[in-house]
C-alpha cells in the first residue's frame, strides 16, 4: 500500500504537469456544458420531450472525461512506458507492473469523478439544472461505463507493438466516440441516419444507461446497454489481461 501511494502521487504531479488530461477531461466538460446551457437553456431536447437539452445531455457530458481517460490516455501511457522499458524495469521489482496499471486506472478515474462534480456544479449554479434521477442507479451506471471504456484503454495498449500504433489507434476510437456517440452533440439533434450509425459505438449504449438513469426512467428500458457495456468491460479485460505484452 505504501508503494502504491507512493507512485500514485508520482504520477499524478506526472500527469498534472502534461496538462493533457486536466484540459480534456476537466475543462472540456465544463465548457461543453457551458455551450449548452447558453445555446439551448432551458429548451425541450426535442418536440414533445419532457426535459431539456441540459437534463437530456448532462450523462452524455458526463463521459467526456471517462472517454479522453480510459480511450485516449490510458493506452498512450501503457504503450509509452512499455516502449521506455519501465513496465519491463518492474519486473525485478516485488510489486511488479500491474502496479503501475493500478496507479493509472485509479488516475483516470479520480479525473472522471472529478470531471462529473464539476460539470454538476456548473450545471446547477449557473444554468439552474436539477438532476431528475437517481443518484443510485446514476453511480451504478457511470462505474459501469468506466470500466468497460478503460478496458478498451488497457486492450489497445496491452495490444499495440508501439507507441504510434497505440496513438492511432486511440485516435480512431476516441474522436468518432466522441464526436457521434453523443458526449458532445446532443444525440437527439442528429438525423435518423448518423442516429443509427451512433447506435453502433460502444459510448452511444453507455451514454443511453446514463441517460436513462440521470432522467428517472426505468432501467429495465436500457437493458441492451446494459448488456453491452458488461459484456465489453469482460470481453477486452479478459483478452488485455491474456495478451498483455509488459515488454
Amino acid at each position: 500500500m505504501r508503494a502504491f501511494r507512493a507512485l500514485l502521487q508520482t504520477e499524478c504531479k506526472l500527469s498534472l504537469r502534461g496538462m493533457d488530461m486536466f484540459i480534456f477531461a476537466i475543462c472540456m466538460p465544463v465548457v461543453a456544458v457551458i455551450i449548452l446551457g447558453a445555446v439551448f437553456g432551458d429548451r425541450p431536447a426535442f418536440d414533445g420531450a419532457a426535459y431539456s437539452f441540459l437534463e437530456q445531455s448532462f450523462g452524455a457530458v458526463a463521459t467526456i472525461a471517462i472517454c479522453a481517460g480510459g480511450v485516449m490516455g490510458l493506452p498512450l501511457v501503457v504503450s509509452d512506458y512499455r516502449n521506455r522499458r519501465i513496465l519491463k524495469r518492474f519486473k525485478v521489482t516485488p510489486t511488479g507492473p500491474a502496479l503501475i496499471l493500478a496507479v493509472q486506472v485509479v488516475i483516470y478515474a479520480i479525473y472522471s469523478v472529478a470531471s462529473l462534480i464539476l460539470v454538476y456544479l456548473t450545471a446547477t449554479v449557473f444554468f439552474g439544472y436539477q438532476f431528475p434521477g437517481s443518484w443510485l442507479a446514476f453511480a451504478g451506471a457511470y462505474l459501469l461505463v468506466m470500466l468497460s471504456m478503460f478496458s478498451i484503454g488497457l486492450l489497445v495498449g496491452g495490444l499495440a507493438p508501439n507507441t504510434k500504433i497505440a496513438s492511432a489507434s486511440a485516435s480512431l476510437l476516441y474522436f468518432p466516440m466522441l464526436v457521434f456517440s453523443g458526449a458532445t452533440l446532443p444525440y437527439e439533434v442528429m438525423p435518423a441516419a448518423l442516429q443509427k450509425t451512433a447506435d453502433l459505438l460502444p459510448l452511444t449504449q453507455g451514454i443511453k444507461m446514463l441517460k436513462a438513469a440521470s432522467l428517472g426512467m426505468p432501467m429495465d428500458s436500457v437493458i441492451v446497454p446494459v448488456v453491452v457495456m458488461i459484456a465489453l468491460a469482460m470481453i477486452c479485460t479478459s483478452i488485455s489481461l491474456r495478451f498483455f505484452k509488459w515488454e
